[in-house]
């Protein structure tokens, strides 16, 4: 059965549900060719220590990854340019940069809101290194909200401190009191918060709460300037025994709404097959307009490692089309071997 905390907050009778995509064959949306970030096996900010969170480089422009509500009301993973100073917290900064109308405003993109309440201070940080766990206490304004962006901020907080390598939980406190639940509409805090808790919730058409698998996919969408960036959807679906292969069908028959989201693949790909082997998971796609030495979509190719690494445990995706590997975006990346999820996206022009 699926956790309480799955459906706490989530409004889903907002989600419009138009009909599938159809127009047009192959691998993927016309609309959604633009380059983003190559894929990368190995992650080389120099930013944080994989097991403090403490800057290693200071005084020196980082990149680092905040979760930030888009003018649709989605949130989105957004990497922003910044300066650690010396022995200033990456992950603290990161809060930080998340409260809405602070000291890092001017910082955010066009379109972008902070989502932590106005006037919120981090009052303390610290990591515990045995749980993987970071732990924040924060000051009186975080109660200040409207109840309908509850569950929003709880997901933005989560999901920006779990994009630190080496944080793997969070614990929330309020004015040094631990929170067991949210102050205005009772999102429960009572056990330790971690990706599970999903991002942007929405449901299958028919779909049975307790009967289901929550799946996170990647789609696209567009900022009032044209720039494209990917928007995480945690979608619950039928119960499935592959999670991967659920969020890979899911990911097919694309985003629920269509007027904000875009599709990177077009419905007529079907997923052949899909194989864990250690860290590596293996995706063969089968497509009949896909001809060998075509060139694809970054945005295709990373939305599939990011989906795919988000519903498994694997650090690496092989991927294949109609059993071919030797396969070259547009951006000339090669995904000959597996490659690991890009550490940073949707780095948006403030």
């Amino acid at each position: 059965m699926i956790q309480k905390r799955w459906i706490r907050g989530a409004v889903l009778s907002s989600v419009l549900v138009l009909p599938i995509l159809t127009a047009g064959c192959g691998l993927f949306s016309q609309e959604t060719s633009k380059s983003i970030d190559p894929p990368q096996v190995e992650v080389k900010d120099g930013v944080q220590d994989l097991e403090t969170g403490q800057a290693v480089l200071t005084g020196e422009e980082a990149q680092m990854t905040v979760y930030l509500e888009d003018r649709n009301g989605y949130l989105a993973p957004i990497a922003l340019q910044t300066t650690l100073g010396a022995n200033e917290i990456a992950a603290q900064k990161a809060l930080e940069i998340m409260v809405e109308n602070g000291s890092y405003a001017s910082q955010l993109p066009e379109g972008f809101r902070a989502v932590i309440p106005q006037g919120t201070q981090i009052k303390s940080y610290s990591y515990d290194k045995e749980q993987k766990l970071a732990k924040v206490d924060f000051s009186e304004p975080f109660a200040n909200y409207n109840v309908q962006d509850e569950r929003t901020i709880v997901e933005a907080i989560t999901w920006t401190l779990t994009a630190i390598p080496g944080i793997e939980g969070v614990e929330i406190s309020f004015e040094g009191t631990k929170l067991l639940e949210m102050p205005e509409d009772g999102f429960p805090l009572d056990e330790i918060l971690t990706r599970e808790v999903g991002i942007n919730i929405e449901a299958a058409e028919g779909v049975n709460y307790a009967q289901s698998t929550p799946v996170t996919l990647y789609f696209s969408a567009q900022t009032l300037s044209d720039e494209q960036y990917y928007v995480p959807v945690t979608r619950l679906v039928a119960r499935s025994a592959s999670p991967a292969q659920a969020a890979l069908e899911q990911l097919i028959s694309g985003p629920l709404n269509k007027k904000e989201l875009t599709s990177v693949i077009l419905p007529d790909v079907l997923v052949k097959n899909i194989a864990q082997d250690g860290d590596v998971v293996t995706v063969d796609l089968e497509d009949e307009a896909f001809q060998e030495g075509q060139k694809l979509p970054t945005e295709m190719m990373q939305a599939l490692v990011l989906s795919v690494t988000e519903n498994t445990d694997a650090t690496t995706v092989q991927i294949k089309v109609n059993g071919i590997a030797n396969i070259v975006d547009e951006a000339d990346q090669s995904y000959s071997q597996p490659v690991g999820r890009p550490h940073h996206v949707n780095a948006i022009k403030s």
